[in-house]
C-alpha cells in the first residue's frame, strides 16, 4: 500500500496538470473589468487571506483524525459516536450560523470561529472521551460558521459597501475553489509529513492548524478591521430595520427575518418538485460522503497506507473531476451538467458496489478499496459543480440560502443514522476486520446512491424539455462554470 498510495499521488497530479491545460486551450481565461481594477484586487486579497488560511486550518484535521482516536485505543463504536456528534451539532447550529453575523456582526462572527477551532484542535490533546466528544461540538460550530460566514462578510462588503458589480463575486469564489483544491492535497502532505516522516504522531496535524487559525484571526482582527470601518453589528442591524439601534428590537427582528427565510425556503422546497428532486439527491449523495469520511481509514489504514498520502490521492482525484467536468462542458464536448450529474452518481455506485466485495469480512482486498474510493472521490469532483449548476437555475437567488439550509437538515440526519447504525452492528460483531459492519454500511450506501440515480433519472425525465437545465450559450456555460 505504501508503494500503491506514493505511485497515485504522482499520477494523479500529472493528471490534473494535463486536464488544467487541456482546459485553459478549450476555455481560455478571459479579461474582465474585474481583473483590471486595483482596488478590488486589493479587497479581494484581503478576504482571500483569511479565508484561504482557514480551509488550510479545516483541511489539516482530515487525513488523521480517525488514526488520532484509535491513538487513544477508543473502540471503533465510540469513534461512530464521535463522528455522529460532530455532525449532530452541524444541524444544531446551522440556523445559528445564519443568525449569529446578525447579532455580534460579521467580522465578530468570523473571531468566533477561529476561537471555537482552535479550542476545537486542542481539545485532542486530552484523552477523556467526554472532552473530545465536546472538540466534536466545537467542530461542529466551527464547521457551520465556515461555511457561511465568511461569504456573508464579502458578500456584503462586496455589494454594499464597495458597490462592485454582483457578476464580480462568482470569480472571487472560483479563485477560491481552485486553491482549496490545493490546498486540500497540500495539507495531506504535510499531515502526513508531521505524523509519519516526522514520527510526532497524529496530533500533530491538529496542533499545527492552531497557529493557521491565529494567524486567520490575526489578519480577520487588523486587515479586515482596516476594511471594515464603522461596520459593526449594530450598523448592520440598523440598515436591515431600518430604525434606532435598540438591542430588543434588533434581535426580534433578525429572528422573525430567520423565521421567515426559513418558511420561504420550505414553501419553495415542496412548490416545485424539480427542487425537491434537486435535494433528495444532494441529501442521498452527501450524506454517503460523510459516511466515506469515517471509512476511508480503518479499511485502509490496517494495511500499512500512509493516510496522509492517501488523503492527497482521494482530493488530488477529486480535483481532476472538477477539472474532468470543465473540459466536458466545454463548447468542444458540450455534455451537460445533468449528464455529468447522472454520470457521477452512477460512477459513485459502481464505486460502492465494488467496496461491498472488497472489505468481504477476512478476505480484505485494500488496493481494491483504494481504487474505489479513488473513483468516487473523481464522482464527487464532477458531482459538485454540475449540482451547483442546476441549484443556480432552478433555486430562485433570493431563497437559495434557506433552500439549501433544509437540504443540509436530511443530508446530515441520514449521515448520523447511517454511523448509528455501524455503532450499534460493530459493538455486536466486534468491529473491525472480523465484523460485517463494515461492509453492511457500504452497501447500505450503494441502495442510497441508486436511490439517488433514479432522483436523477426523474429529475431528468421531469424536465427534458427544460432550457433552464441546460448549457445552451457561451454566456450560460460560462455562469454555470463560475458557480
Amino acid at each position: 500500500m505504501l508503494v500503491t498510495a506514493y505511485l497515485a499521488i504522482i499520477l494523479l497530479l500529472a493528471l490534473c496538470v494535463g486536464l488544467e491545460l487541456a482546459g485553459r486551450r478549450l476555455v481560455p481565461p478571459q479579461s474582465t473589468p474585474a481583473v483590471a481594477n486595483p482596488v478590488f484586487r486589493r479587497f479581494q486579497s484581503v478576504f482571500l487571506r483569511a479565508y484561504l488560511l482557514a480551509l488550510w486550518a479545516d483541511w489539516l484535521q482530515g487525513p488523521y483524525l480517525y488514526k488520532l482516536y484509535r491513538h487513544y485505543s477508543f473502540l471503533e463504536s465510540q469513534i461512530a459516536i464521535l463522528y455522529v456528534c460532530g455532525l449532530a451539532s452541524c444541524v444544531l447550529f446551522a440556523p445559528f450560523s445564519a443568525w449569529l453575523p446578525q447579532v455580534l456582526g460579521r467580522r465578530q462572527t468570523c473571531l468566533l470561529f477561529c476561537l471555537s477551532y482552535c479550542a476545537c484542535c486542542l481539545t485532542k490533546l486530552s484523552r477523556d472521551y467526554f472532552v473530545l466528544i465536546f472538540g466534536r461540538i466545537l467542530g461542529g460550530l466551527s464547521t457551520s460558521l465556515l461555511s457561511t460566514t465568511f461569504e456573508a462578510w464579502y458578500v456584503h462588503r462586496h455589494v454594499d459597501v464597495h458597490d462592485f458589480p454582483k457578476e464580480w463575486i462568482p470569480g472571487t469564489f472560483t479563485k477560491a475553489a481552485t486553491w482549496n483544491h490545493g490546498l486540500a492535497v497540500g495539507a495531506g502532505l504535510v499531515a502526513n509529513l508531521l505524523a509519519e516522516w516526522l514520527h510526532l504522531g497524529p496530533v500533530a496535524p491538529f496542533l499545527l492548524a492552531v497557529p493557521c487559525l491565529v494567524g486567520c484571526g490575526w489578519v480577520v482582527l487588523t486587515d479586515w478591521g482596516k476594511e471594515e470601518a464603522g461596520d459593526g453589528p449594530k450598523g448592520d442591524e440598523q440598515k436591515l430595520t431600518h430604525g434606532p439601534p435598540s438591542g430588543g428590537v434588533t434581535r426580534l427582528s433578525a429572528r422573525t427575518r430567520l423565521s421567515r427565510s426559513c418558511h420561504d425556503g420550505l414553501r419553495c422546497l415542496l412548490s416545485d418538485r424539480r427542487v425537491m428532486l434537486l435535494g433528495g439527491v444532494q441529501a442521498l449523495f452527501e450524506s454517503v460522503l460523510y459516511i466515506f469520511v469515517f471509512l476511508w481509514t480503518p479499511v485502509l489504514d490496517p494495511h500499512g497506507a500512509p493516510l496522509g498520502i492517501v488523503f492527497s490521492c482521494l482530493m488530488a482525484a477529486s480535483m481532476a473531476g472538477s477539472l474532468l467536468y470543465r473540459v466536458a462542458t466545454s463548447t468542444h464536448y458540450r455534455l451537460q451538467p445533468g449528464h455529468v450529474l447522472c454520470l457521477a452518481v452512477l460512477m459513485a455506485f459502481f464505486s460502492l458496489f465494488m467496496l461491498t466485495f472488497s472489505t468481504t469480512p477476512g478476505q480484505p482486498r485494500p488496493h481494491e478499496s483504494f481504487l474505489a474510493f479513488l473513483l468516487l472521490e473523481l464522482a464527487c469532483g464532477l458531482y459538485f459543480p454540475a449540482v451547483s449548476f442546476l441549484q443556480a437555475r432552478v433555486i430562485p437567488e433570493e431563497k437559495r440560502a434557506s433552500v439549501l439550509a433544509w437540504f443540509r437538515l436530511p443530508l446530515h440526519l441520514l449521515a448520523c443514522i447511517g454511523l448509528l447504525a455501524l455503532h450499534g452492528e460493530i459493538s455486536g460483531t466486534g468491529g473491525g476486520e472480523e465484523g460485517t459492519g463494515t461492509r453492511h454500511m457500504f452497501g447500505g450506501c450503494a441502495v442510497m446512491m441508486l436511490a439517488a440515480l433514479m432522483a436523477v433519472v426523474s429529475l431528468f425525465t421531469l424536465g427534458r424539455n427544460d432550457t433552464e437545465l441546460r448549457l445552451e450559450t457561451e454566456g450560460t456555460r460560462d455562469e454555470g462554470e463560475m458557480y
